[in-house]
């Protein structure tokens, strides 16, 4: 099995691609950039979108897991949705099975999180809901992470002091949510 991630820094803190590579016994590439948008990944003028497309031309691929900048499926939603289903087209012109790595609310009681002029509770929604919108309108598989985030954010910290970066716990759990994922996906095609 093969995966391409697609993403920013929520996908290269604590190297989730090789996490994921260890749990499914596969192969990862990441192309990723701090602040990375999915749009870049479409632009053929970016070095990052270059590659990219090129690696969606020319290489086989089983899943590809795409993780847009941490605020834009709110802030910039019709930007997002339409990121995400020109790449999801490609994606399954490659072959692969897109999959969607929803993340997670900044940290509650925050600078980062008021900032956003949100409640923790309606960033986590905002985000759950756009990313369902996006799954559903682009037939991406969707890894729930930031709903993982809510449910354990009392039980452990899976935030960076930064106060939205995924520690080692949430880089962990996100990993756990990708794998299981496509590993329901790889049973539901195989029964």
């Amino acid at each position: 099995m093969r995966i391409l991630f697609l993403g920013n820094s929520f996908t290269y803190f604590h190297d989730l691609p090789q996490i994921v590579s260890h749990m499914l016994s596969c192969e990862v590439q990441a192309h990723t950039r701090g602040g990375a948008r999915l749009s870049e990944q479409l632009n053929p003028e970016t070095e990052m979108g270059a590659k990219t497309l090129k690696a969606l031309k020319e290489e086989k691929w089983d899943y590809v897991v795409m993780q847009e900048q941490s605020f834009a499926p709110v802030g910039s939603f019709d930007a997002f949705l339409n990121s995400v289903k020109a790449l999801s087209a490609l994606i399954k012109e490659n072959g692969a099975t897109p999959v969607l790595y929803a993340s997670w609310a900044y940290r509650e009681g925050t600078e980062k999180l008021a900032s956003t002029n949100l409640s923790y509770t309606e960033m986590a929604d905002a985000l759950r809901n756009n990313y369902q919108k996006a799954a559903e309108s682009s037939g991406a598989l969707m890894a729930d992470v930031g709903t993982l985030f809510t449910k354990t954010r009392d039980i452990i910290t899976p935030y960076e002091p930064d106060n939205y970066h995924p520690s080692e716990a949430g880089t962990a759990l996100a990993a756990g949510e990708i794998a299981r994922v496509i590993l329901e996906n790889e049973w539901k095609r195989n029964n």
